[in-house]
């Protein structure tokens, strides 16, 4: 293809769902004549290798982001974290001038990734989050944010620009200079009418330690749920695993993790959804129209918010993690569920922001090799 451009896709390795959010992108591309290239690390690496065996990828530097045990410790731990992620945002800076030079690439996606950016071809910032929220030190997170995406051509938010919306306060500002395109929500899914084989459907994600504290204390107080549990780990191995547990009243199949079209068909198949707040989860949880339970990441400030958020417009209710109860999934009956957004997706406009000339560019085409 004539305009075919080569475009490097980088999320942000903080639970899945970056990286799930940048599946329907990535796909787009290929759609569209352009050859995907993926950079990432950890988890959301693995994810997108497994989704996309063909598709060159590349390892980045860690950020090693991890979660306080505590929620009290969250800001104290990301600005004691702070050094070590400056340190590897300089790092994949270098990595990302040396990926470009190498392989001849036309653009840059960037999904959070604040060092995936090189000055000589057009760059685009995927964020929900333009105000970063961090209690009393909000206005300081966000306006040091917004600085990092001003560099950017453009940014691209997945939510719709008016109202209603799903993310409030965190994707919309009242005045900006920012060059920004509202996508609509992304999702991975398609919503099916499937034969209901589970009652609920808990989903997990997330960094450590808080991920496998959740997976504990809800094994725990889930076996006496009455009816059938499919229980996705959300930890991405190099096999998949399956684990049935009988109970009193029911069973719970446990997987580590599941690919996108088998955990697509799983949530259609599923009444209920018992997971974590996180922006990508409430989008997918919206395209599919889920009656849901949320359990936010203790000490997430932007989790918490959207819980509460969801909670007040009487769409789906939430409690902390330590507060939850088997009885506390009897709200759900008195909650409406999240309904999608009808936003159709103009791709083939987005990428035109690709169509910049590239200092970069050979005609001379190179090996794919990872």
């Amino acid at each position: 293809m004539q305009n075919s451009k080569r475009i490097l896709v980088a999320p942000l390795n903080w639970g899945l769902g970056h990286a799930t959010r940048c599946i329907p992108i990535i796909q787009a591309l290929i759609d569209h004549g352009h050859q995907p290239f993926i950079a990432s690390d950890g988890v959301a690496l693995s994810l997108l290798q497994k989704e996309f065996p063909n598709v060159p990828s590349f390892e980045l530097s860690s950020y090693k982001i991890t979660y306080a045990e505590k929620a009290k410790n969250f800001k104290i731990k990301m600005i004691w974290d702070s050094p070590k992620v400056l340190k590897a945002i300089a790092k994949e800076k270098k990595e990302v001038k040396r990926l470009v030079k190498e392989h001849k690439l036309d653009g840059i996606i960037s999904d959070n990734r604040l060092g995936v950016f090189y000055k000589k071809v057009p760059c685009v910032f995927i964020t929900h989050q333009l105000n970063v929220l961090s209690g009393n030190t909000t206005w300081m997170s966000s306006k040091v944010h917004q600085k990092v995406i001003k560099k950017f051509d453009a940014c691209w938010v997945p939510d719709v620009e008016g109202k209603p919306n799903l993310t409030g306060k965190l994707g919309h500002l009242k005045k900006s200079k920012l060059k920004i395109a509202y996508l609509g929500p992304l999702s991975r899914f398609e919503k099916k009418e499937l034969p209901k084989q589970y009652n609920l459907m808990v989903l997990l994600s997330g960094p450590e330690p808080q991920r496998t504290f959740l997976e504990e204390k809800l094994l725990k107080e889930l076996q006496g749920f009455e009816g059938n549990i499919l229980f996705v780990k959300g930890k991405i191995e190099g096999e998949q695993s399956k684990e049935e547990i009988k109970t009193e009243k029911g069973s719970i199949i446990l997987y580590n993790y599941m690919k996108s079209a088998e955990l697509g068909t799983s949530i259609n198949q599923s009444e209920k959804v018992l997971c974590r707040s996180g922006y990508t989860t409430v989008m997918d949880l919206a395209k599919l129209e889920k009656k849901a339970f949320f359990i936010p990441t203790p000490g997430q400030y932007e989790q918490e918010y959207l819980a509460k958020r969801l909670e007040k417009q009487q769409l789906v209710p939430y409690c902390e993690q330590d507060d939850f109860s088997l009885e506390q999934l009897s709200r759900m009956k008195d909650f409406e569920g999240l309904t999608q957004f009808e936003s159709p997706m103009d791709y083939a406009g987005l990428f035109t922001v690709f169509s910049k000339v590239n200092e970069n560019s050979d005609p001379t085409p190179t090996s794919l090799s990872t």
